[in-house]
This record gives structure tokens, sequence and C-alpha cells, in this order.
């Protein structure tokens, strides 16, 4: 029996398009489904905002509000073999029932482009990591 929630939730995906085990979290009472939360239109604020951040503590003020609003959890990891550009952070998205495969690469790609946009937030990125000797 699916459990009724007291907030709307985001619609589901075409069969087979989507691996987000949406019906599987809805069946189990009392599981934690406040990332069903993130309707379409709520993700599209979500990446709006995301695009917007022009400093690595608002970039972490985002990354804290996914998580208590959603249970999103948030990595972003230098790679250990240097980072060039961008491309050398994983940026990604923890599974976890419900949240959808767009949205598990929406997300990231919107943090790829903020960051591109915003050289500074790489380097503290970095700096938080130790990467660059002044940790």
């Amino acid at each position: 029996m699916l459990q009724e929630l007291p907030f709307p939730i985001r619609v589901e995906c075409p069969p087979g398009l989507c691996v987000c085990n949406r019906e599987q979290l809805l069946e189990v009472a009392g599981a934690d489904a406040r990332v069903l939360m993130l309707t379409r239109e709520q993700e599209k604020k979500l990446l709006e905002r995301i695009e917007r951040i022009d400093s690595y503590e608002q970039l972490q003020h985002v990354s804290k509000l996914m998580y208590d609003q959603l249970g999103i959890t948030l990595r972003i990891i230098p790679s250990i073999r240097g980072v060039r550009t961008v491309r050398g952070l994983t940026i990604q998205l923890a599974e976890q029932p419900g949240l959808c495969r767009k949205t598990r690469e929406k997300v990231p790609a919107a943090i790829r482009r903020c960051l591109d946009q915003q050289p500074h937030i790489v380097y503290a990125i970095l700096d938080a990591h130790d990467l660059l000797g002044q940790g």
C-alpha cells in the first residue's frame, strides 16, 4: 500500500527510463520520502540557484539545504591525480531511493557550469581538501 504524503511529490518517470525506485520508497511506511518533494519545477529552481552560486560558502550552504530539506547528499571530491580543470573534480549525488536519474545528472552538470564561471570556488574546494597545502 502506498503511503500518503503531506506534500506534492514528483511525477513518476515513464517505465524503464528511470531507476529511482520511487514506488518502493512509497511502499515503505515511515520511509524518508523528502526527496520526492523535488518536483520538476522545484528541480528547475534548484538548478538556477546552483548556477548563481558565487562563493564556496554558498556552495556549502546549498549542499546543506539539499541535505536538510531533501535528504540529498552532494559529494565533490578532487582527483588524486590532480585537478587541472573542473573535470578533475568528481561531483555526484549519493544513491538513494526516489532520486531521479535525470536529477543525478542535472545537479552535477549545473555545479560544473557554476565552477567553470567561478574558478575561485574550485580553488576553495581544493584548499578544503588540503590539496594546495594551505590547510
